[in-house]
């Protein structure tokens, strides 16, 4: 019995070999289904925050609890004149951080003091290097999109036509594009131009400074943010889910003997119960103006309660630790 038990073994050997030397069939990937980023954005209160480009950008990270944000814009992230980006030590790893606690990271380019070669790269014969830069830059870093936040005469009559340009790449890889805008240079957005904005952060602060050494006083009251909030939601048409609310994580000084700007988080380590209020007056020296807890938490109720789309830090390092950090009670007062 064991010729004929062999025999048989080797015909099935044989028929299974014939039928491995046909061409396989390849099974099918599975469809990989890039989400909407205007869809994944809608329905939940954003918290975006500002952080400084410069230094290591992991080692800075550590001091945030990226637990309490939703979205990590890294200011400001410029190119050279030639519209080429240099590499941004600590990025690839701070976005991966970033992403395994669900944040999207965010570069933000221009900024309140950019390069003036940055008019050049917007005209027609320059843009699109800007814009295959940008793209570039989403791609090395795995990124989630592009804040734009050019200010005052750099939205001009080429930025339409950049935001545009910058929209249709952007979406075609199911990026986000953001933009800050200050109110008092509305006229200058075009109606076109913030429809393509996903996320619309309001520079809600800045009202006097110390540039204005004429003018001291508060630079961002909690009416000026109910004025601001109205005229991008009212005035200018724009829905409030997709309005971002300004905070400011910093004072100015004005007077002869304190120092122009400091932190939040100096305010209330060099003076004990600062946190309670928005001015801090050292009597013959000068009045430190800021948010403390209260406004803070009162501007978070109105933008809750306007359905916004969310508040915008400027900027996160700016903040307090410990029982002092306002970024603490925002996030507290959200999930209340």
């Amino acid at each position: 019995m064991k010729p004929i038990k062999l025999f048989f073994q080797l015909i099935c050997l044989s028929l299974i070999l014939t039928g491995c030397s046909k061409t396989p069939v390849k099974a099918a990937e599975p469809e990989i289904k890039k989400e909407d980023p205007k869809k994944e954005e809608s329905g939940r209160f954003k918290v975006v925050g500002y952080m400084f480009a410069g230094g290591d950008l992991l080692a800075e990270s550590a001091k945030i609890d990226l637990s309490k944000i939703t979205h990590l814009n890294i200011a400001f992230i410029n190119p050279d004149a030639l519209g080429v980006f240099a590499p941004v030590a600590g990025l690839t790893e701070l976005v991966k951080k970033a992403h395994l606690q669900q944040v999207k990271v965010i570069a933000a380019i221009a900024g309140g003091d950019p390069p003036q070669y940055l008019k050049e790269l917007l005209k027609p014969d320059k843009r699109k290097i800007l814009v295959d830069g940008l793209m570039q830059l989403t791609r090395t870093y795995n990124l989630d999109g592009i804040d734009v936040d050019l200010e005052g005469d750099f939205v001009n009559e080429h930025y339409e036509a950049f935001v545009t340009d910058l929209s249709a790449a952007l979406k075609k890889e199911s990026k986000l594009m953001t933009a800050a805008v200050a109110t008092w240079n509305s006229a200058a957005y075009s109606d076109k131009a913030l429809a393509l904005l996903d996320l619309i952060n309001i520079m809600s602060y800045d009202q006097t400074g110390p540039w204005r050494k004429d003018k001291p006083g508060p630079h961002s009251t909690y009416e000026a943010a109910e004025i601001d909030f109205n005229h991008w939601n009212v005035l200018r048409g724009i829905p409030a889910e997709r309005l971002v609310l300004g905070l400011p994580f910093y004072a100015y000084g004005f007077g002869a003997d304190i120092p122009e700007s400091l932190t939040y988080g100096d305010i209330v380590q060099r003076y004990p119960g600062a946190e309670k209020v928005d001015l801090w007056e050292l009597p013959g020296k000068g009045t430190f103006y800021y948010n403390g807890w209260p406004t803070i938490k009162k501007k978070l109720s109105y933008a809750l309660q306007k359905k916004a789309g969310g508040v915008m830090i400027w900027q996160l390092l700016g903040d307090a630790g410990g029982e002092h950090s306002l970024l603490k009670a925002i996030h507290g007062d959200i999930k209340n």
